[in-house]
């Protein structure tokens, strides 16, 4: 399952150096760092990043994946060799500590990294999850500085397979979805749809997006009442959590939607093929009730 995330991944991206996998060569095993396009406009295919092969010293051991992930890293923030690709991280960032936690890696870097912020940010958050996650151990990365998460990041877990960079505005690709919406009874009928993804879209932001619009079909309703917002949606493996802000609860005149409103999203959501299952928060806490709905136990597909 892996390999096939990577090969969409390189499809996604449009990797000059094509996905740089792990190869044999004469110089031992080579493994691919990723860096931002220093000219976006001639990038091949307009992507943002872009690998760069490095051969594995032999004095690495490759079957250590600790060893491995700290070489990796520590190399990728020291930047790229080929003049046609620019680090993604500020000048002296450098790295304070490295755990691989189960099939995740926790990286800890210096305050250098804290002056990121929007697409800049995003860029440097996905080279490390590209340039780790070719690590069969490594499913998804966490990046803190210094200890703390950066609160005005949409997600603190990355995943390859949510990886969608190109110059703003550019289409990347689609997603096949089913969307639901409730009829006159409230009872949910959905329809199949192609979503657009664009730089920055995960699916799963995709699908709530594609949900605060109207049905095509006119017999249905809208899935959210009017005034309904998410404060938040990201996977992490196959988990999706939904942040709910109470908040909500006190300007929501139709509250007895709710219940619906969370049954088509949360459908609509595990029509995803990376989705097993939805979790609702509040104000990002787990919660057993929003409003009077029981949300205690995951929603899993209909």
């Amino acid at each position: 399952m892996k390999k096939l995330l990577m090969l969409l991944l390189c499809a996604a991206l449009t990797v000059a150096a094509g996905c740089a996998p792990k190869a044999e060569s004469g110089e031992g095993e080579t493994y691919a760092l990723y860096f931002r396009e220093a000219e976006l406009d001639g990038a091949p295919g307009k992507s943002a990043l872009r690998a760069e092969t490095l051969a594995l010293p032999e004095n690495v051991a490759e079957e250590d994946a600790q060893q491995l992930a700290e070489y990796l890293l520590k190399r990728l923030l020291k930047g790229p060799t080929d003049e046609t690709l620019q680090s993604p991280f500020p000048a002296g960032t450098t790295l304070l500590s490295l755990k691989i936690i189960g099939s995740r890696a926790e990286v800890d870097l210096s305050a250098e990294y804290e002056r990121l912020s929007g697409v800049a940010l995003t860029l440097a958050d996905y080279a490390v999850t590209l340039t780790l996650t070719q690590l069969p151990r490594i499913m998804s990365v966490k990046i803190t500085v210094q200890g703390r998460e950066l609160a005005y990041r949409d997600t603190q877990i990355f995943t390859a397979q949510n990886v969608l960079l190109a110059p703003e505005g550019d289409v990347l690709g689609s997603v096949a979805v089913r969307l639901y919406y409730p009829d006159s009874e409230g009872q949910l009928r959905f329809e199949e749809r192609e979503l657009d993804l664009y730089e920055g879209d995960t699916q799963a932001s995709a699908v709530v997006r594609a949900l605060e619009k109207a049905p095509e079909d006119k017999t249905l309703l809208p899935a959210f009442p009017e005034g309904f917002r998410i404060g938040k949606v990201w996977v992490e493996e196959d988990v999706c959590y939904v942040n709910l802000p109470s908040a909500l609860l006190d300007t929501m005149e139709d509250t007895a939607r709710i219940s619906v409103t969370l049954r088509a999203l949360g459908s609509s959501l595990c029509s995803l093929d990376a989705v097993e299952e939805v979790r609702y928060l509040v104000d990002g806490e787990a919660a057993n009730r929003y409003g009077f709905v029981d949300i205690s136990e995951p929603y899993t597909e209909p």
